[in-house]
């Protein structure tokens, strides 16, 4: 019996390693598809009144496919604008350095460290060109995964409560409570924050004189569209400000753009303002909050932006748990001494 436990133990393990390697890829789009479809479930909700629960996850599907769609579409050709602007800075950067009358040393060291660094620029925008198809693959994953959840979700959700164990089902109901209480906290902010980012990076356009208003307001918006798209963010919309000044040499207005962007576009409100409004709603902590936001984004890239203060939540539900069954287990102990206390008769 024991020798079968353990066959079938390694084979459950070997199953589990493989299906891992399988889905490691493509955690990312699926966790975004996932949390994604939690925040438009709302909408689902009142559609699938009127057009059923599969019709109306198809309808916002499609939408969202085509907003996706013209997204990627003026993403890609940002992005390819962005990173020849950048490349080109890069290379002029340095030969403005080369022709300064710096001494011969300082000369030699610039030109050893451009000829080193530049070529590996070169070498990485070209890589990231090429890793279209693998970012279309992920876009396509994330969209099956945003249908499938809200066209199942009442499903997925009767399913994992059917999991939760029957001799610590409060506690497991108290977890998924708290899960659900602090990523809608998380939606909640992400959506109010990157509509302040939008409006943000349009009064900067203003302010610097990058565009005009047409131009400054399609900032505005693909600054709050883009920070809905994984592997990007509003960051980019500044960035190509700065460097569109830098290569005209207008060095103080891109500084200038550079410094208003990180300060209040991205990424620093993602960090600060965030995790006040995520505390405020959660009832946690601001620095727990903080700190689950740049630990997960460290362990996990952006996926734990979202999953470091859902995990340090749990966290305090299991210790308030532990703490509760301390202190029951500690009381049947106590009564036994309080009455051989008492003095006979």
């Amino acid at each position: 019996m024991k020798a079968e436990e353990l066959v079938w133990g390694a084979v459950i393990a070997i199953i589990l390693y493989v299906t891992w390697r399988v889905v490691h890829p493509l955690v990312t789009p699926i966790f975004f598809g996932f949390v994604l479809a939690y925040a438009s479930y709302p909408i689902q909700r009142r559609l699938s009144v009127r057009l059923g629960r599969k019709r109306s996850a198809l309808v916002i599907s499609l939408s969202m496919l085509v907003f996706g769609g013209a997204l990627t579409l003026e993403l890609l050709l940002v992005s390819v604008q962005v990173l020849m602007s950048f490349y080109e800075g890069i290379v002029n950067v340095f030969n403005w350095l080369l022709t300064l009358p710096l001494p011969s040393d300082v000369l030699n060291f610039l030109q050893h460290f451009q000829d080193q660094v530049v070529p590996r620029i070169a070498d990485y925008l070209s890589r990231q060109a090429f890793s279209l198809p693998s970012y279309l693959l992920q876009l396509f994953v994330f969209f099956f995964t945003y249908y499938y959840a809200l066209a199942y979700g009442e499903e997925i959700r009767a399913q994992i409560y059917a999991l939760l164990p029957e001799k610590n089902r409060e506690l497991g109901e108290e977890i998924l409570r708290s899960v659900n209480k602090t990523l809608s906290a998380l939606v909640r902010a992400w959506l109010l924050l990157n509509v302040a980012k939008g409006i943000l990076m349009t009064i900067g356009f203003i302010i610097f004189r990058v565009s005009d208003l047409y131009t400054a307001i399609v900032a505005g918006f693909l600054t709050f569209a883009f920070s809905f798209v994984p592997l990007f963010e509003g960051w980019m919309i500044w960035l190509a400000a700065a460097i569109y000044f830098a290569v005209k040499g207008a060095y103080l207005h891109a500084l200038g753009i550079a410094l208003y962007g990180f300060i209040l576009v991205s990424p620093m409100p993602d960090y600060t303002i965030r995790p006040m409004l995520v505390a405020r709603d959660t009832e946690l902590d601001e620095t727990l909050v903080f700190i689950g936001m740049i630990g997960g984004t460290w362990a996990m890239g952006l996926k734990g932006l979202i999953i470091g203060p859902i995990v340090l939540n749990l966290l305090l539900v299991l210790l308030k748990e532990w703490k509760r069954l301390t202190e029951s287990s500690r009381r049947p102990s106590q009564a036994p001494q309080e009455l051989s206390s008492r003095p006979p008769g």
